[in-house]
């Protein structure tokens, strides 16, 4: 398996765990307050889980699965680099509510996930190949 596919599937798995205790607390929160202040880890849940857990683990599967053409995976630059702006946008969207300004970060995280799309569309674009072609 590739390194890249191998980091990308842990890293998957760990938001899954902060996912799933960050939601956890949400919820033990909800039935029996212990503070005011835990709702502020949703969109930290929500974006651990969606984009942290989800996407990784997509980007990591379709880094290792796609075809190969020629023995090469494409530009595993550009595939790191999109493994790279997913986790500083989930980052930077989860730590929005404790920022001064929340809009800015949540910009920027945003507009890093959409960074990271693009890279790894760019990468696997040229691996897509048509049926018998």
């Amino acid at each position: 398996m590739p390194r890249l596919a191998v980091w990308a599937i842990r890293a998957a798995l760990l938001y899954l765990a902060l996912g799933f205790t960050f939601g956890a607390l949400i919820l033990w929160n909800k039935g029996l307050p212990l503070h005011p202040q835990l709702w502020r880890l949703l969109p930290a849940h929500i974006d651990f889980l969606l984009f942290g857990w989800t996407m990784q683990l997509v980007l990591g599967v379709a880094y290792w699965i796609l075809p190969r053409f020629q023995t090469r995976r494409g530009n595993p630059l550009l595939a790191w680099l999109a493994f790279a702006l997913l986790n500083v946008g989930v980052w930077l969207v989860s730590m929005a509510p404790f920022a001064p300004a929340p809009g800015f970060l949540n910009l920027g995280g945003r507009l890093a996930e959409c960074a990271a799309a693009l890279a790894f569309a760019a990468h696997a674009w040229p691996r897509i190949k048509p049926a018998g072609g």
